[in-house]
């Protein structure tokens, strides 16, 4: 290579010795799209110790832990019909949140029994009951919503008049069914021990929609179509 100089004449340069700066390019990997974050809306939520634990741990309700040989048992310090429904029942209903021993058997075995033996005293608690059934729903615990099903096929059985007084409360505790209410496993031509075991989420939605509107009037339909708008009428 050459140039012309101030003096006019030609002069050469070795263009080997120059060294050019060496260009980086920036060769990024394409970035990998990340997928949306979870909505977590089956995720079971955090349960922290219930009323119905802090009760029993202080001794404060009529009921004892009975052995027996074949499974453990609930022991009335009082016959159930003789308690105070307004304060004893709710205490009770919180207890269907509990997943350890002894608590989840005496707070099962608790609720069935002031049912069974209740009658017309169930009628007057029932407001108090809807926050600890929406509180049990909404853990999205399968072992507890199951419990809580069959405990509000159990309340609706216990007196004609509850099935039509727990229609007003339909926003309540129907919005945890219609989240499960689709529950079920395709297991093709497989035996599904859930449904013996009454622990099938589907069915047992399914069932206990059916026992809400056939005992709840002729207000319960449509007040289920409004909450569940997939539930069809077991009544046509």
């Amino acid at each position: 290579m050459s140039f012309k100089s101030k003096t006019g004449g030609l002069r050469s340069i070795n263009t080997a010795s120059i060294s050019l700066p060496a260009v980086q390019l920036n060769q990024t990997s394409p970035q990998k799209k990340q997928k949306p974050p979870s909505a977590g809306c089956f995720h079971e939520r955090d349960m922290q110790p219930t009323e119905f634990r802090l009760f029993y741990d202080r001794g404060d309700l009529p009921i004892s832990l009975e052995h027996r040989a074949s499974e453990n048992g609930i022991k009335w310090k009082i016959e159930p019909e003789q308690l105070d429904y307004h304060h004893y029942l709710p205490i009770f209903f919180e207890g269907l949140r509990e997943l350890v021993e002894p608590y989840a058997l005496l707070a099962k075995q608790g609720i069935y029994d002031m049912l069974e033996k209740g009658n017309k005293k169930i009628l007057p608690v029932i407001p108090q009951l809807i926050l600890p059934l929406k509180r049990a729903l909404n853990t999205r615990n399968h072992d507890v919503i199951a419990k809580t099903l069959l405990v509000i096929q159990k309340l609706v059985k216990s007196y004609s008049a509850i099935g039509e007084s727990l229609v007003p409360y339909y926003r309540q505790i129907l919005p945890m069914f219609n989240l499960f209410k689709q529950s079920n496993f395709n297991i093709g031509d497989h035996i599904e021990y859930g449904q013996r075991k009454k622990t099938n989420l589907g069915d047992l939605i399914q069932e206990t929609l059916e026992l809400l509107e056939r005992n709840g009037g002729r207000d319960a339909f449509i007040n289920i179509k409004y909450m569940i708008p997939t539930y069809e009428s077991c009544m046509q």
